[in-house]
Formats: structure tokens, C-alpha cells, sequence
């Protein structure tokens, strides 16, 4: 099971109940009903789910570096200086809208009407841990290094606490000038870049699925503005209620099987 149908012959990379029969009952000569097959892979801790891609860039060992290491630092760190902790990353959110299921009558596939704009509009957003506090920025031009650093003072303006900020490798979180604007705020920002190729080790990318859910999800946008206003509105949503931040981290350590609170 665990190495995949392709390892056994099959053509296909899939399991389904009828695929796991088959197995059962070529190498144990037991013939299981289909749905039966369900309710013992159930019982044998298996479960029905989506696959996801992995980079194969993936750096396994840096990764567990980052949580063995790093991030138990970073905790202690914070919890020294009594700083806070900040989960940083971007999202675009395009004027064409996303779809997502929805209850319609049979046979009736839901429209959603389009205009085909490929214009999108970028936020800036940064979680805080611990607390569910949400910052957020939203541009209309591209990400770079000047519009990362104009969200940066934003949230030093906003805090008096020093900030652990935990970021990817994006060319404008690593670039010269940003380098520099770090170098210069020292005394207030410390940086920490997350492994290559992980979004999965930012528990903001949640936020990120959460407010397209409330905000673009089976919607037109026929204006710009109108997209802009969706959004905003949804994260203004998030920014009142820390609670429901403070619950995606719980989804994130749920669904990645990450712990965030090791070595405290």
C-alpha cells in the first residue's frame, strides 16, 4: 500500500477499493466485497485523500534541520526577548475570480461568469504566533523588494515588541536592498528563512485558502475595485478575530503532522 499500485504492476499511480481487492485476493486468495475493502483500510488507519506535489528540489535533511534546529531557537529566542513571532508570506488573488463545489441540482453544473482579466492584486500578510494577530498590505503593482519593505515598517510602526520574522526565500525577501533594510532595523527585526520549496512550514498559507473561500470563490468581479474590496473585507475579517488565526495554526500542525510548539 504504502509504495503505490505502480509498484505492484498496476497501471495506474491511484488505490481505489476495487485495485486494493484485487491485491488482497492475489496475494491472500481472500475475496473481500468493495466496500468492505474501505471499512478495513479505515480500521488499518488508511483514509481516502487528495495527493499533493512535492518539489523534487526538496531538501529533506535542511527541512528537518529547520524543525530540529531553527525553529526550537527561534522559540527560545522570542520567549527570551519576549519578542514576537511572525509567519510572512504573499498571495495573489486574481480579478477572474476561483471556483470552488457547491451545492446545485443535478445536472445543472453551477456557472460563474468571467471576464478573463488577468489582473490580480497582492497582499502582503504576516501572522503572529501565539497570538493570531494578522498584518496584512495589499498592493496593485508587482511584489519587490521596496513594496516588502514599506509592509515591513507598517508592522514596526504597529509593535513595540521585537520582531522573529520567518520568511521563504522569495528574490525580494533575499534581495540586496532588503538585506540592507533588515541590516538597518536590526536592532528591532530578526529574519529567519524557511527551507527552499516548503510552503507547508508557513501556517499562513491557510489564512491564504481561508479568505479566497470568503472572498473570490464562485464570485464575478467585473470591476478591479470590487475584487479589492472583497478581499480587504475578508482579512479585516481575520485581523478582528485572532481566534480564528489562532485555529489555523491548529489546522496547519493538523493536516502537515508538524508540531510548532516543540523545545519552548
Amino acid at each position: 500500500m504504502d509504495a503505490g499500485p505502480l509498484a505492484v504492476g498496476c497501471e495506474t499511480a491511484c488505490w481505489n477499493s476495487v485495485l486494493i481487492r484485487v491485491l488482497i485476493w492475489r496475494e491472500f486468495g481472500v475475496l473481500y466485497n468493495r466496500h468492505y475493502v474501505c471499512t478495513l483500510l479505515h480500521n488499518l488507519g488508511f483514509s481516502f485523500q487528495k495527493a499533493r506535489f512535492v518539489s523534487d528540489h526538496l531538501d529533506t535533511a535542511r527541512r528537518q534541520a529547520w524543525l530540529q534546529a531553527e525553529w526550537p531557537t527561534i522559540l527560545r529566542a522570542a520567549k527570551r526577548r519576549h519578542g514576537l513571532i511572525l509567519f510572512e508570506d504573499e498571495a495573489s488573488f486574481a480579478q477572474w475570480g476561483s471556483l470552488s463545489y457547491t451545492w446545485a441540482r443535478r445536472g445543472h453544473q453551477p456557472e460563474v461568469k468571467t471576464s478573463g482579466k488577468r489582473k490580480g492584486y497582492k497582499v502582503f500578510g504576516a501572522i503572529a504566533y501565539g497570538s493570531g494577530r494578522l498584518f496584512y498590505q495589499g498592493i496593485e503593482g508587482r511584489f519587490t523588494s521596496d513594496s516588502y519593505q514599506t509592509f515591513l515598517r507598517m508592522i514596526i510602526v504597529q509593535t513595540t515588541a521585537h520582531l522573529f520574522l520567518i520568511h521563504d526565500g522569495a528574490r525580494y525577501h533575499t534581495s540586496q536592498a532588503t538585506h540592507q533594510f533588515l541590516q538597518a532595523h536590526r536592532a528591532r527585526i530578526t529574519a529567519y528563512p524557511l527551507p527552499s520549496y516548503s510552503p507547508d512550514y508557513n501556517p499562513i498559507e491557510y489564512l491564504w485558502k481561508k479568505t479566497k473561500q470568503r472572498a473570490t470563490h464562485n464570485q464575478y468581479f467585473k470591476e478591479f475595485a470590487t475584487l479589492m474590496t472583497s478581499v480587504d473585507k475578508a482579512l479585516a475579517h481575520f485581523a478582528v478575530h485572532p481566534d480564528m488565526v489562532l485555529g489555523l495554526f491548529g489546522l496547519y500542525c493538523q493536516e502537515s503532522g508538524l508540531t510548532l510548539t516543540q523545545a519552548a
